[in-house]
């Protein structure tokens, strides 16, 4: 195993032991491909609704998930999943439920008795979390693990019984007192969290378990997941199955970048063998994106035909030991190129170039509005750092933050040579005299041969004028593009980097996750000065053709993505624009915008989530960089809320809790007020700015 999976330059699925979830069969026991990756979601009803919950079950199953998850915050909610099941049953449908507990292991062992899989969260079973800071001696910590044994042990009994699977689900926000206070509030304390409860598990001979490591930054929750891998290894030789998630994601674009920038990631690298896509919207709203997440990975994990003499599905290089740490963030060095690379955030560079006749009411789909009136443009926080324009030479005034990348045969008819700076392909830089003596981008591809890929890096390799755009056409590519900057580290070359991600995908929702699957992963790493996205000619006049109904773009109309209207987005360059600063901010590499950590609503709910999440964005989407967590019932804040600044928390009927970071500052506050409470709070705190 290559660190914490089978491969880092192919995709290879980790080989994890088989569960068995009623019927359904998870897990990659051969170490190839094994078991599909299923898929699934979670009511929002109340689960002493038994029709309502029958009846969300059965669209989110006809949806095509392949597990239906219900909460069970009571006995009497445990109990009523038999009359769930059984009208489930009753109408021929025969899913497995899976039993979400939190705080009641009396609710959990009434639940495995009658579901398929309970969901157990250690930092809550039988911890109730404080937030306060304990020192735990080492005969502390021993004393507290007996506790845990001892109430845990009950349900593992029963699970053998009944034939039940469970899942150990570690949250970020909800690690316990005792686990802060020894590892703090980290991507190890997640694992140990996990590890505690397995360690229990195995000593009692039960196997049929899948475990989880979410939070709401996906850069925690892919180290998490990583450390986990290695952690079992390591202590058991073998892996359990993984439950992919993003908790608290949001909903739109937004919550689709965040959860294929997390979930992407991670299977890239082969990991994952169910994933669910937690969303502010309907959870069978939510099955479409899993299916599109998985489906890239259907072909490339098949295994060779028999005879078969050659494939893009084998190795296409050798493996390598990473000259970075995969478990910790740290941005990959490099020397600065004006604004490029060094300390700066990572650029943006909107790619205009197939747009025949390039005019400035076109700048304002990448973020610059001009008035005609003032004769002055409007600059927005998501405005693009340059665009490509190939051959154009543009016949207005740019905006003055704005640049061009043109070809070099454009570049030296520019008057304006501040302005505009030329892209050449690797071997044309090696050969040509005519550069700039400010900006020179270089396209390099990342090959199946790493060697191949620096045939001409003689003539490149930090050099004070270049800035190194790479992209790969490989099956492989995220993995092809990382190798390379791999081998980067390891010869010392510090020019800044480009990532360059092209789709040939078709509908709108496609391209977001193919954008934010290969080109997150690399920032996630630490790899990447900026971005560029773009498609394929080919796809690119299919989604200015294909009708609108059909869930796809038409750029007479706007944009409709599965049912779903994206308004904002009048145009394909609006779009990708949008995505590339979406993914910055979900990497945490560039904050341009407000984020909202929303959890997806489940029957515990205490308020309508989506109205209030909408009418909470409505009121503070233009406060730049702050983090605000709307959450539905006290399970999900204040320790699902993270690292959010403020929060806004369902804490009985009718009732909201105000918090400022994980400090409460107003209980019981009424819902019809709450939201201009809110905004009160931080007005209080100097964290409000007039819109």
């Amino acid at each position: 195993m290559q660190s914490y999976c089978e491969s880092l330059t192919e995709y290879q699925r980790l080989k994890t032991r088989e569960v068995k979830i009623g019927d359904l069969l998870l897990g990659n026991p051969d170490g190839y491909q094994g078991h599909p990756i299923r898929v699934q979601t979670m009511t929002t009803t109340d689960t002493m609704d038994t029709i309502a919950t029958v009846e969300q079950s059965i669209r989110c199953i006809e949806a095509g998930s392949e597990l239906v998850r219900i909460t069970a915050p009571s006995k009497n909610d445990a109990e009523n999943l038999l009359q769930i099941k059984n009208e489930l049953r009753k109408r021929g449908y025969h899913t497995p439920l899976v039993a979400d507990i939190h705080f009641t292991p009396n609710a959990a062992e009434i639940a495995a008795r009658i579901v398929e899989k309970v969901r157990v969260n250690p930092g809550n079973y039988v911890d109730k979390k404080k937030f306060q800071l304990i020192e735990y001696t080492d005969a502390d910590y021993a004393e507290e693990i007996d506790r845990i044994r001892d109430r845990f042990t009950p349900l593992l009994k029963i699970c053998k019984e009944y034939g039940t699977a469970m899942r150990i689900g570690t949250n970020h926000g909800s690690l316990s007192d005792r686990i802060m206070s020894r590892y703090g509030d980290t991507p190890m304390g997640m694992v140990e969290s996990a590890m505690e409860f397995l360690r229990i598990a195995r000593n009692e001979s039960y196997h049929n378990i899948v475990l989880s490591m979410k939070s709401s930054n996906p850069q925690v929750m892919v180290h998490a997941y990583r450390l986990l891998v290695k952690t079992m290894f390591d202590e058991f030789g073998e892996c359990y199955p993984l439950h992919l998630g993003v908790t608290e994601a949001g909903d739109g674009e937004d919550g689709r970048i965040k959860s294929a920038v997390g979930i992407g990631t991670l299977l890239e690298d082969g990991l994952g063998d169910t994933i669910r896509v937690s969303l502010t919207e309907d959870p069978e709203l939510e099955i479409p994106v899993c299916k599109d997440l998985v489906k890239r990975y259907e072909v490339r994990g098949q295994k060779l035909e028999a005879g078969s003499q050659t494939s893009d599905l084998r190795p296409q290089t050798s493996d390598f030991s990473p000259p970075y740490d995969p478990f910790n963030y740290q941005r990959r060095e490099s020397f600065e190129v004006g604004n490029i690379g060094a300390k700066h955030v990572p650029v943006v560079i909107a790619d205009l170039s197939k747009i025949k006749k390039i005019t400035y009411q076109h700048l304002q789909s990448v973020g610059y509005a001009y008035d005609e009136t003032s004769d002055k443009w409007n600059i927005s926080d998501a405005a693009a750092d340059y665009v490509f324009t190939a051959n154009q030479i543009l016949d207005f005034a740019l905006p003055g933050t704005l640049k061009v990348i043109v070809y070099p045969e454009a570049w030296t008819r520019a008057k304006d040579k501040t302005k505009y700076h030329p892209i050449f392909q690797d071997s044309g830089y090696a050969d040509t005299q005519i550069k700039s003596d400010q900006i020179n981008f270089v396209m390099v591809d990342c090959f199946s041969d790493a060697a191949d890929s620096f045939a001409y890096f003689d003539q490149i390799a930090n050099d004070p004028t270049v800035v190194i755009c790479l992209s790969s056409t490989n099956k492989n590519a995220m993995q092809s593009v990382r190798r390379m900057y791999a081998e980067l580290i390891a010869r010392g070359i510090k020019n800044p980097m480009i990532n360059i991600t092209d789709s040939n995908w078709q509908t709108a929702d496609e391209h977001l996750i193919h954008f934010a699957t290969e080109t997150g992963a690399l920032f996630l790493e630490g790899m990447g000065d900026g971005i560029c996205l773009g498609m394929t000619s080919e796809s690119y006049k299919m989604q200015g053709t294909r009708d609108k109904a059909q869930g796809t773009w038409n750029t007479e109309q706007g944009t409709s993505v599965s049912g779903r209207t994206y308004a904002d987005n009048l145009t394909i360059e609006q779009f990708i624009n949008n995505t590339s600063f979406g993914i910055l901010q979900a990497t945490r590499t560039r904050i341009s915008k407000t984020e909202y950590i929303s959890c997806p609503s489940c029957g515990r709910t205490l308020f309508d989530l989506q109205e209030t999440t909408a009418k909470i964005r409505s009121r503070t989407n233009h406060l730049k960089g702050l983090k605000i967590a709307i959450m539905g019932c006290i399970v999900n804040g204040p320790g699902e809320m993270a690292d959010a600044d403020f929060g806004y928390v369902g804490s009985g009927p009718g009732k909201i809790t105000l918090y400022k970071g994980k400090e409460i500052i107003k209980r019981n506050v009424n819902s019809e007020v709450a939201v201009d409470e809110l905004i009160n709070l931080l007005k209080e705190n100097e964290a409000w700015v007039e819109p």
